[in-house]
Formats: C-alpha cells, sequence, structure tokens
C-alpha cells in the first residue's frame, strides 16, 4: 500500500485580495475529478549518496512548497491561472525507505495513473534518482516517452556494483528493456564537468545533447518543437550558475543563467508533447538565502505559466 507524507508547511497570512498558491490549491476539485495538475513530493537523495554526492536533497520537496506556495497567481493571466491552481492536486511526499530501486519503482506506481488520465504531473526532488522513477511511470504502462533533461551533465553514468544512483538515470533509462526511451536530449552540458565517454554513450545510443554556450531563446525554442511526441523534462538545479543556484546537490560554475532556465520552465508548460516534468537535485542544507529553494519554486511556477498559455 502507497503511503504519503503531507507536507510540513505553513501557509502565509494574506489579504482576501491577494491569494497566495497555497490557499489555492485543489479547492476546486470534486470527488471523482480528475486533476489538471498533479504535485507529488519524492524525498529522496539516497542515490546522490551513491554517486558520492552532497547529501540533503531529500529535504527539498517541502522547502520547495514553501517557497512555491508564497508566490501569487500569474497576474497576466490572473483567472486562468488561479482556475488552473483550483485544479492541481498535491498529493504529498511518497513514504520512502533507503532502498533506491523499490522507491523508485514506487514513483511509478504513483505516476502511471495521473498520466494514464491526462494529468500533468510536477515532481518534487530529490536527487536526480528522481528521473528513473518518473520514467517508469510511462515505462510501466508501455508508453514511450521522450526525455529531455537540463543539466549541466548527461547522468548517462554507468552503474555502481549493479546499482543505479543520482548520476545513471538517463542510462537506465535509454537502456531499460522496455525500450520505452525512445528520444533523449541533453540541454545545457558544461565541457568542464562531462566526461567524453558520456557523450559517447549517447552518440552511440541515438541521443543528442546541446551545450550551455549554445543555448538561447530561440534555440530552447527549438528544442521543444523538436520533441518527437509524449516527452518529459527534467530540471536538475546544478544546470544553473553556483552563484544563483548555491543550494545543489552538485553545484556548477558557467551554468545557465536565470532568465534562459526560466525560459526553459516556461516552454515545458506550454509545448504539448510535455506531459510531465520533475525538479530535483536541489539541496537546502548548502542552500543561501533560500536562493535556490526559490529558483526551484519559481522553475514550477513557469511551468504552471506556460500550462495556462497552452490551454487557450
Amino acid at each position: 500500500m502507497l503511503n504519503f507524507t503531507q507536507p510540513d508547511v505553513i501557509l502565509p497570512p494574506t489579504a482576501d485580495d491577494d491569494p497566495r498558491i497555497g490557499h489555492l490549491l485543489g479547492t476546486r476539485l470534486a470527488g471523482g475529478t480528475a486533476p489538471r495538475v498533479v504535485l507529488v513530493g519524492f524525498p529522496s537523495d539516497e542515490g546522490v549518496h551513491r554517486n558520492g554526492g552532497r547529501v540533503g536533497a531529500a529535504g527539498a520537496p517541502d522547502e520547495i512548497r514553501r517557497m512555491l506556495f508564497r508566490l501569487t497567481p500569474d497576474a497576466e493571466r490572473f483567472e486562468e491561472s488561479v482556475d488552473l491552481l483550483e485544479h492541481t492536486l498535491d498529493l504529498g511526499n511518497i513514504a520512502l525507505s533507503d532502498d533506491v530501486e523499490r522507491d523508485q519503482a514506487l514513483l511509478g506506481e504513483v505516476l502511471a495513473p495521473h498520466l494514464a488520465t491526462g494529468s500533468f504531473v510536477i515532481v518534487l526532488g530529490g536527487g536526480h534518482e528522481t528521473s528513473f522513477g518518473h520514467f517508469q511511470g510511462y515505462a510501466s504502462r508501455d508508453k514511450p516517452v521522450g526525455i529531455l533533461n537540463w543539466d549541466a551533465h548527461p547522468d548517462v553514468r554507468e552503474l555502481q556494483g549493479g546499482l543505479g544512483h543520482a548520476g545513471s538515470a538517463f542510462r537506465q533509462a535509454i537502456l531499460h528493456p522496455s525500450g520505452a526511451c525512445r528520444q533523449f536530449v541533453a540541454a545545457g552540458l558544461l565541457p568542464h564537468v562531462v566526461a567524453r565517454a558520456h557523450l559517447e554513450f549517447l552518440a552511440a545510443h541515438g541521443a543528442r545533447f546541446v551545450w550551455r554556450r549554445d543555448l538561447s531563446p530561440a534555440r530552447i525554442d527549438e528544442i521543444y518543437g523538436s520533441l518527437e511526441g509524449p516527452s518529459f523534462v527534467s530540471f536538475d538545479i546544478d544546470a544553473v550558475d553556483q552563484a544563483e543556484a548555491p543550494g545543489a546537490s552538485s553545484p556548477s560554475v558557467g551554468g545557465i543563467p536565470v532568465d534562459l532556465w526560466l525560459h526553459a520552465a516556461y516552454r515545458a508548460g506550454r509545448t504539448r508533447a510535455v506531459r510531465s516534468c520533475d525538479v530535483v537535485e536541489m539541496n537546502p542544507v548548502y542552500d543561501r538565502d533560500n536562493a535556490a529553494a526559490r529558483l526551484a519554486a519559481a522553475t514550477v511556477w513557469h511551468v504552471l505559466k506556460g500550462l495556462v498559455e497552452r490551454e487557450i
């Protein structure tokens, strides 16, 4: 039986004419009505530990919510934004163990029925092991899926002693016996933190990559336009420069600037091929003045903004 824990997030007081996201979520969901958006937390960082990274991402889902729930609906499309939020269901956090493989299977089990009914799913990680569980939500239903990973690293490392970890999620998806991963794109890569062998793995399996230096709003739009059918997008906070996202499991220098990052989040919501996304590797232990948590929350906000405009 699946167990969830409810987030320990105190909603901020506000005036009646100044509603915040945390006050609006799910307020118009009637029994039996499929939500338009589903939020779920995956508080795991055992995969980060296995990969030799800085643990702490397990605390991210509630920290992201804490910053997200304080934000306002989109002032530019207020009524539509409120309506989307009122039809958004927050499931809470999946109760996990230290068994990464079991936990990833649980995440796939949670996501599969919501993906089947057409709800847009947003997963709050957790380490990047989150994404292999996310992938299983598609593979378990024999549904082919494309993957777009915004990251400084492609995360196609080999397994360690036969076990997956935060750096192997997309190798596992690409090689999965279901063959469900029909497209993989890694965007925002930094050449000073990427192994040549990992680029060779991508080439050998027909995957693509885009360097950070080649990104622009137009190139981001082009990447989304190249998605071939139903896809999910992974947003790894370590893709953003460390100065703007200090709370990351594996921080980067020279990463994606915030304006391009948020444009990529908006396009994920706006692009009809995208059915779900995850936000991973935010590490509150190393955050400074909630900078990375605020960025992660803004990432979700911009996905929601794109979803509102997708509906038009």
